[in-house]
């Protein structure tokens, strides 16, 4: 359960900065300096490139889920785990009221699963087989209903917001540092020269990168809520016994780090780190289920 936000974030940094160089190949950030186009045209200006940048994002996260992880989608069941799979995600799906997403295994022997999508009838549901050799049928229903939470929860398009609100500043103060340097270091006064092109690609980078706490600040207490969810779709007991058999592992998740918050156990870090995790430690998502009567 680890690769939806890291690989929605790392996706979003590269359409950004694509979008930079569209920007400077058409002259579109020398006409912003021109008259300036104030601080005002700046920032209305990063508005709508930072939204359009993270809204490009969420419509491309199912695809590119699909082919960095490998997961193959369930067109026809072929077996009775198949047939269970799509029974269970069918079932959980009228639950929580969204349409049947798409099912999907991967062939890999991680404790793992994930779910994306651009909207609630329109979703992926993808499971790895390593946890549905790992986990009873309890426990993996469990694991499957959180991630219908996250769908249900309509999670992506939040934090596709969220991106969007964090891209507008990264945006914006990446394009104030770099007329800073052009003008202070470089001497550049008119235009945007060298000076602020590289300036400028560099500090929306480093800022996008650390930006990133703020979306996974979020994901991390979206996370609490799908355990909920599954709770409520299933059962509160199943949810917690999912949680500790992956406690029991003993390995990270290797999930591809583009699709690290798309997991059910999520990246996890300590100290500094873990501003940079999508989910939060799983004793506290233990202890948040216990509690929550």
């Amino acid at each position: 359960m680890t690769k939806r936000v890291l690989y929605f974030v790392g996706t979003n940094i590269a359409v950004l900065l694509v979008f930079s160089i569209i920007m400077r190949v058409f002259g579109l950030d020398q006409a912003l300096g021109q008259n300036g186009g104030g601080y005002i045209g700046s920032l209305i200006f990063a508005a709508i490139f930072g939204m359009t940048g993270a809204f490009i994002s969420l419509a491309m996260s199912k695809s590119m889920a699909k082919r960095m992880s490998g997961a193959r989608v369930i067109d026809s069941p072929t077996n009775e785990t198949e047939r269970w799979l799509v029974s269970t995600v069918h079932r959980q799906a009228a639950k929580a009221g969204i349409g049947m997403p798409e099912v999907a295994i991967v062939d890999s022997s991680q404790v793992n699963a994930f779910a994306t999508g651009m909207n609630k009838n329109n979703a992926l549901v993808a499971v790895y087989q390593g946890l549905l050799d790992s986990m009873t049928q309890a426990e993996a229903e469990a694991v499957m209903a959180h991630e219908i939470s996250h769908v249900a929860n309509g999670d992506m398009v939040t934090l596709a917001l969220i991106q969007g609100v964090v891209n507008t500043f990264v945006i914006f103060f990446a394009r104030i540092i770099g007329q800073l340097v052009d003008r202070v270091v470089f001497k550049n006064q008119r235009g945007h020269g060298i000076g602020f092109m590289l300036t400028y690609f560099a500090a929306q980078f480093v800022l996008g990168i650390l930006a990133s706490a703020i979306v996974m600040y979020f994901s991390r207490k979206r996370e609490f809520r799908a355990d909920a969810g599954a709770a409520q779709i299933e059962n509160r007991q199943s949810m917690i016994a999912a949680l500790q058999r992956l406690q029991s592992q003993h390995q990270p998740s290797v999930l591809p780090d583009q699709l690290a918050a798309f997991g059910i156990s999520g990246g996890l870090g300590q100290g500094f780190k873990k501003w940079f995790s999508s989910h939060p430690p799983l004793d506290e998502r233990i202890d948040a289920l216990r509690n929550n009567s």
